[in-house]
């Protein structure tokens, strides 16, 4: 196999039972049984909607943090926008787009995808696609903003300096973590790893408010 040929691979199986075990107010947990080589193996995970994320870079490579409240752990952590594709048939663009305004208060003039990735394939089914945003101009309005959003602090920093805080394990939100090195990996390549802002989502497997199978 080379460099070229790596690459995560569908896997279709046939689910022979789907359960919704707990319905939350944000996610659900959902229990399946599917076949699998010889026999069956039930497993139960998080059904999530996904979700969208913004590396916000501008002129002088400085990107955009949002700093604000995450209760599961107890840290005010530095994030970049995002939130979740929860409104039943919204583009992932379209939804980039309103959470930059939503929680920076800003609109870019040129979109790009920057990287996919599965939070945690293992207990959930939630995937998150990075934008990358430039040109940037402030947006028409400001948001009012509520509960964890309500105390956001919001801080540029140069590229560099946020790779190195990654590289240092002072930051650990695992979409600012994985935009920040994509983001330098992207540049040092004259940004030819982007992809179209419609380009194809295929861990996205299914539209939000679809059932599971």
């Amino acid at each position: 196999m080379t460099a070229s040929d790596l690459r995560d691979e569908p896997a279709p199986v046939t689910v022979t039972e789907s359960t919704t075990v707990y319905e939350g107010r944000v996610w659900n947990l959902r229990r399946d049984e599917f076949a699998y080589g010889d026999g069956s193996i039930v497993r139960e995970y998080v059904d999530h909607s996904g979700a969208v994320a913004v590396l916000a870079l501008d002129e002088q490579d400085r990107a955009l943090l949002i700093q604000q409240y995450r209760h599961p752990v107890r840290m005010r952590e530095w994030e970049i926008p995002a939130g979740l594709l929860d409104v039943p048939g919204e583009d992932p663009l379209e939804a980039a787009k309103r959470e930059l305004a939503e929680e920076a208060d800003l609109t870019a003039a040129r979109w790009d995808v920057l990287s996919d990735f599965f939070t945690s394939p293992g207990g959930s089914d939630e995937a998150i696609r990075i934008y990358l945003a430039r040109e940037l101009a402030p947006a028409a309005e400001t948001f009012a903003r509520t509960e964890e959003e309500a105390d956001i602090e919001v801080r540029w920093v140069p590229l560099d300096e946020l790779v190195g805080a990654v590289l240092a394990r002072r930051v650990q939100n695992p979409s600012l973590v994985i935009a920040a090195l994509a983001a330098d990996a992207a540049r040092s390549r004259r940004w030819s790893t982007l992809g179209a802002p419609d380009a194809a989502w295929p861990g996205r497997s299914r539209p939000v408010g679809a059932p599971a199978e």
